[in-house]
This record gives C-alpha cells, structure tokens and sequence, in this order.
C-alpha cells in the first residue's frame, strides 16, 4: 500500500498560535465576570446579568481553547499516532455549543423578564457596560489576528466579540434607561443578543462537527479527484475512496487504484508521486493512502463504501 505525505503542504499549514493572548483574554473575562455579576444584583438590570453568565461561559471557552491550544503542541507517540491533532476541533465545537445554550437561557430569562419588567439602576448598568467594552475590545484585538488560523481560535473570537457587542447593547439599554425610563429595553436587548449568539455559533458548530465526523470538505468534489486520478495514462479505475480532514491544515485521502498493468513497485512509486502532486495543487489532499490493484476481484465500481 502506498503512503504520500506532500511536504509541499508546510507553506500552507497555519502557523501554531501562541496562549499568552488567551491567557490576557481569560483574566480581563474573569473581572468583568465579577464586576457585573455584583453590578447586576445591586442595579436588578437583566442585561448585565446576562452579560455576566455569557462572560463567564467565556472564561470556559477560554480555558478550553488554552488547554486545546497546548495539547495541539504535543507530538504523536506509539498510543496516539495523530498526537493531539483534533484538541482545538473539539475545543471548537464545544464552545461553539455553549454560545448556543447561553442564548437559549438568555432568551427564557428575557421572555420571564418582558412579563415582569423590574425598574432598573441605570448609572451601574453604564459603567460596568462601559468596563465591559473597554476590556472585551482589548481581547478581542489580541484574538483576532490568531482567530484567522484555526476554528478554536476563532470559537475564542467569536466568544469574544460577541461579548463586546453584548457590552454595547448594554450600555445602549442603560442610557435609554436613564434619561428616558424605557424599562422594557433591558429584555429587548437580552433577546437579540441571545439571536445574536445562535447566528454566530450555529455555523461554527456545524463546521466543527463535520471535522470530527470524518466528512468529505465542502470544498472538495470525490467526483473531481476520482477523474483526475483516472486521467493518468496507466489508471484503470479509481474506488472506495474516503477523504477527511483532521484538522484544519491536514486533508487526507485513501483508494484503491485499479491499474492497466502488472507495474513494478518503483514504477507506482513515480505514479504515487504525480498523483500526490496532481492532488496537492487541485484539491489541497495534503496526505495520501492508496492501495493498487491489478486485475483483483473486487468491486470496481463502488466510488464510496464504509
């Protein structure tokens, strides 16, 4: 069986992100946790009560990309050969999960809320909302060069910049609030920032699950790479082809190719080298496991089988 790793693939892999940013990022969230936890029971303002459970669920979500952050780093051995290659796909979902629990509690206390509203202490709502702005936006500018690099990082990001625009929201109701007494404003802004936080998640957590469902990228036609393998002058047929990314810089495919001839191995090891590079260039297979046949009774016509 023949087995390609396309070093052409180091130039295109993401470069390891460093923790200190998500260290800062973990400390700012755990005080304005804090702070708006006590604001919100003194001022009885929802929103910053609501502001308060999201950030906590942040400092998980930090914590969870930092540990997945650092496992990423380590190196396979005999007992698990992909070392920790999926930590930050798992730390992905996972908090893309919990940006969508989070809104769904926000949106129950937001409906209870609209049914009972409470007079709220509006000058608190205002400074901690602005604290919250302030340290959130300093985060989210040390995140967003690293969330470009990989779904945990930017599970982090997302964490992140919703908080800051959640913070704004805040500060929004409790000017409105104040100068205006538009109690009602405080659920109101509660519910969208709950949408809000479903429409950020859901893809994410799409994306994440079909990482760690094994499934074929949708950037990536099996129908595509069957034919261009089959366009090589001495393939006969191409099948039981899977293709699955491990992580974000790593594609792998396996297939049997079905040969016209009984080849010698150093002949297929030239075939497995252009079809390695064919692969790399047109459809971003960084990994390669193919198995050549000549004339073995199998099905031949079977592209995808478990």
């Amino acid at each position: 069986m023949g087995h390609g790793h396309n070093h052409h693939g180091h130039g295109h892999a993401h470069p390891k992100v460093e923790g200190k940013n998500l260290i800062i990022s973990i400390l700012l969230n755990i005080l304005i946790t804090a702070s708006q936890v006590v604001g919100g029971l003194i001022s009885g303002s929802l929103a910053l009560l609501s502001d308060a459970l999201h950030n906590f669920s942040d400092v998980l979500s930090l914590i969870v990309s930092y540990i997945a952050n650092v496992l990423s780093k380590k190196k396979a051995s005999t007992t698990k050969t992909f070392g920790y290659k999926r930590a930050e796909i798992i730390a992905a979902f996972v908090n893309s999960a919990t940006l969508i629990i989070v809104a769904i509690i926000l949106i129950k206390e937001a409906i209870e809320r609209f049914i009972s509203p409470e007079e709220v202490e509006s000058n608190l709502v205002i400074w901690l909302s602005l604290l919250g702005i302030l340290a959130n936006g300093f985060s989210v500018f040390l995140i967003k060069k690293d969330s470009k690099k990989n779904m945990n990082m930017k599970s982090a990001y997302l964490h992140l910049l919703t908080d800051m625009l959640a913070s704004v929201a805040v500060l929004t109701g409790g000017l409105l609030m104040k100068f205006y007494e538009i109690y009602w404003v405080d659920p109101l802004l509660t519910l969208i920032i709950a949408i809000y936080l479903i429409y950020m998640g859901f893809d994410l957590l799409k994306d994440s699950t079909r990482v760690l469902m094994l499934f074929t990228p949708n950037t990536i036609q099996v129908q595509h790479i069957v034919q261009t393998i089959t366009n090589l002058e001495s393939v006969k047929n191409v099948h039981h082809v899977h293709i699955w990314q491990l992580n974000e810089d790593e594609v792998h495919l396996e297939a049997h190719i079905d040969f016209t001839l009984d080849i010698r191995l150093s002949e297929f090891d030239k075939i497995l080298s252009q079809i390695e590079e064919e692969l790399y260039h047109k459809h971003g297979i960084t990994h390669l496991n193919i198995q050549p046949e000549f004339g073995k009774c199998d099905s031949k016509h079977v592209i995808v089988q478990d």
